[in-house]
């Protein structure tokens, strides 16, 4: 089915004044980034490296200026690194770097990826030719390699295939499109889910191909546990979703107080027996081993814990903490097409 979006105009793939040769494959790649640190910088280099042979790579970078100098001599010759456009405006400093990165790309088919996203070149040509005929493409990430945090929040990608569809660090976009519908609001938390519904609400195509495994790297730990309440947060955008999570404490307590252990692990066995069904999904088997399916039901037990306390930040804070700031909004209610 072709693209409905016609809007806006690709630029003209080939050299351009940073020196850099065309890619491979006929495709942008944005990468915006924000680092305080520069602990995975080497690792981050050689996949840029590997990257910058196939694709247009643009990094864009809102570091402190000294790590932004260090960056640049780094990558030098391998991408493009450009600072976010000072005249971007927003609290989610991500979309800013999208929006710039989308402005300033080459090419139709852009890829949109988080700093831990690793594509190998089958992700790659797979994307490429899937935007052929839409204007959205939503991958399915896994993590690589597997520690105890990881496992545990691959209990939520299991339940997210099995009910539907999962929300990775990584989508890709026809740029004629994006520009044509104004690019997306940047005062939301939930980024992704935003760019998800503001291409639905302009008439376009999207696909969310379970089968299209692209890799994640996991955060440390402590970067896991501090991100727990912030993602909770992101419910507030699905009400179905939340009243869901909010509804696990309630019943476990009521549960414990009826002393009916049996129904605890019939619930238990429930959820297990759901993530498994998102596990083969696809032959999900092939990046999900078989013990992932028994997080679901601890990970399902933290987001009802997290999602009182992401309402608590709503109602006592004004919203989730981000950076130096606070965003109320976690995405904007599915808007009416704008077409």
């Amino acid at each position: 089915m072709p693209s409905k979006a016609t809007g806006g105009t690709a630029r003209r793939a080939g050299h351009d004044n940073t020196g850099l040769p065309p890619p491979v494959l006929p495709m942008a790649y944005v990468l915006p980034l924000r680092w305080r640190t520069d602990t995975g910088l080497d690792e981050l280099t050689g996949y840029l490296r590997w990257l910058s042979g196939l694709v247009e790579v643009l990094v864009v970078d809102g570091s402190p200026p000294e790590r932004f100098a260090r960056h640049a001599a780094a990558w030098q010759g391998l991408v493009r690194h450009l600072p976010p456009d000072p005249a971007g405006r927003g609290l989610n400093g991500k979309v800013v770097g999208v929006h710039t990165g989308l402005d300033a790309a080459h090419h139709e088919h852009v890829v949109i990826a988080d700093d831990d996203v690793r594509y190998d070149e089958a992700g790659l040509r797979a994307v490429h030719r899937l935007l052929g005929r839409v204007d959205l493409v939503r991958p399915q990430n896994y993590f690589d390699p597997l520690p105890w945090h990881a496992w545990w929040d691959t209990g939520r990608t299991l339940l997210n295939r099995a009910l539907g569809n999962d929300y990775p660090g990584t989508l890709a976009v026809r740029r004629s499109t994006f520009l044509a519908m104004g690019g997306y609001a940047s005062d939301v938390l939930f980024e992704n889910l935003e760019l998800i519904r503001t291409v639905r609400a302009y008439g376009g195509v999207e696909v969310a191909p379970p089968w299209l495994y692209v890799r994640r790297l996991p955060p440390d730990a402590t970067h896991f546990r501090g991100q727990r309440v912030r993602q909770a947060y992101d419910d507030l955008a699905q009400p179905a979703r939340l009243l869901t999570a909010l509804a696990v404490l309630p019943a476990l307590a009521a549960a414990v107080a009826s002393r009916r252990p049996r129904l605890l692990l019939g619930t238990a066995a429930a959820v297990v027996a759901v993530a498994e069904v998102g596990r083969r999904r696809a032959d999900g088997g092939i990046v999900f081993p078989p013990s992932t399916s028994l997080a679901a039901p601890l990970w399902l037990l933290e987001r009802g814990f997290c999602s009182w306390l992401a309402v608590a930040q709503r109602l006592l804070h004004g919203g989730a903490r981000y950076g130096d700031s606070r965003i109320r909004r976690a995405a904007r209610r599915p808007p009416r097409r704008v077409r």
